[in-house]
């Protein structure tokens, strides 16, 4: 299917789109259903998104509190116990990650975050940006390695 092969479902139909300026008797003649004069019937007329007519606007008399920290890292985080999926002795990497959908590509800006909530019960190799020191203890107590890229 095509888009030019897309047609209302039978029943259904299409509303005719307004045809402004077109005489009186459309109704929609001559000011185009603007009325008179005045800042909205103009050309490019009308006000900014938030405008109260000079009023503070909401956004301004609200409360601000806190910052947005510019340099903050931003991880994708794994608990251990979805590694459990994978076969013995497998290479952990974030791209296998990715590819198995455990961790979304646009969470991981910063890079994946090995979390050790839960229990492994399986020799991994494991490698990512940060691991928590339970999640490490805990890779290498089932004989496992950490591999920080």
């Amino acid at each position: 299917m095509k888009l030019n092969d897309l047609r209302p479902n039978v029943g259904g139909g299409t509303k005719a789109k307004k045809r402004l300026g077109r005489g009186i008797g459309s109704g929609l003649g001559k000011t185009s259903g603007k009325g008179h004069k005045g800042q909205n019937s103009r050309s490019g007329g009308g006000v900014r998104p938030g405008f109260e007519g000079g009023q503070m606007p909401l956004f301004r008399r609200m409360p601000k509190r806190g910052f947005t920290n510019i340099f903050a890292k931003e991880y994708a985080i794994v608990n251990i116990e979805e590694l459990n999926r994978f076969p013995e002795n497998t290479v952990v990497t974030p791209e296998l990650l990715f590819n198995e959908g455990i961790v979304k590509k646009g969470k991981a800006k910063d890079g994946v975050k090995i979390l050790g909530d839960g229990e492994i019960n399986i020799k991994l190799t494991v490698q990512a940006q940060k691991f928590s020191k339970t999640a490490a203890e805990k890779i290498e107590a089932a004989g496992g390695k950490v591999e920080v890229i």
